[in-house]
């Protein structure tokens, strides 16, 4: 006959010595983020403003249009004019997703519990644009459908799924503003001189093409600012008539601008992060 078999004890746990699935990872340090961005009243303010603008003012428009006004306009066109004016809202939200911490001094013990400065900043930039192209969508399509549900009669011309296309496309852009926005933040690290920047880069260009157009030296200058600027880009890409005569450029390179400028500041946000002190 043969004894018992005897399992032997597992190997104790030393008490430093971290289990492998506890290791930290992307997943831990945007539940963290997500935490901080929805426990802060600054970001249920600034979404808020940003949904009773797009909302509000595209609803006004869509009940002072008839169904003609539709023939040459999309359904999402309306939606536009709040977004042109929301898309600060979305600015500010990004500022703040990563200055307010340095403001309150938050972010040392952020950098402490989380060492790893890049899966911080990364958790935040997947968690603040998933968060504005949310909000921005569906402020977007709650305006665009009833558009469509009260001018959707035959004088309203016909329409293709290519203009919900543009509409998205549009999102993506406000998204990707914000998302500059986040990365001028991180590179400032002050609320205030970050919001400043991003206002004067949407604000100040058709301002500046427009005074260079009035001399013949710095005319060229002054169209191309007028082709390339924020509010141009959004008209574009909801199938909004600019009102120029010239021809103006696609909705592609409008795009390939923004994510060129927006792929450099994330960079450059990067290595700053990663190399000073907080």
């Amino acid at each position: 006959m043969t004894g018992p078999t005897t399992t032997a004890p597992a190997a104790p746990i030393s008490p430093g010595t971290p289990h492998e699935d506890a290791r930290p990872h992307i997943g831990h340090a945007m539940a963290s983020e997500w935490t901080k961005l929805i426990s802060v009243r600054s970001t249920m303010w600034t979404l808020g403003t940003l949904v009773v603008i797009v909302v509000g003012i595209g609803l006004l428009f869509v009940s002072q249009t008839a169904d003609e006004d539709y023939v040459q306009m999309p359904f999402t066109t309306p939606a536009l004019f709040g977004l042109l004016v929301g898309q600060l809202a979305v600015i500010v939200l990004g500022v703040l997703t990563i200055t307010s911490e340095h403001g309150t001094g938050l972010v040392r013990t952020t950098f402490t519990a989380a060492p790893d400065r890049h899966r911080v900043l990364t958790a935040k930039y997947l968690v603040f644009g998933a968060t504005a192209l949310a909000a921005t969508l569906g402020s977007v399509f709650v305006v665009a459908a009833a558009a469509m549900a009260v001018h959707s009669g035959s004088r309203a011309g016909p329409h293709s799924p290519g203009e919900w296309g543009g509409a998205l496309a549009g999102c993506l852009y406000v998204t990707l503003l914000g998302a500059l926005a986040l990365a001028v933040g991180a590179l400032v690290r002050h609320s205030a001189g970050a919001i400043t920047l991003m206002l004067g880069l949407v604000t100040l260009p058709p301002v500046i093409g427009g005074m260079l157009g009035y001399w013949e030296a710095s005319a060229r200058i002054g169209e191309i600012i007028l082709q390339y600027n924020v509010p141009v880009a959004l008209m574009q890409l909801f199938g909004m008539p600019t009102g120029e005569d010239k021809v103006l450029p696609g909705d592609l390179p409008q795009i390939a601008l923004l994510l060129l400028v927006t792929g450099a500041a994330v960079a450059a946000s990067y290595v700053v992060v990663g190399r000073r002190d907080v």
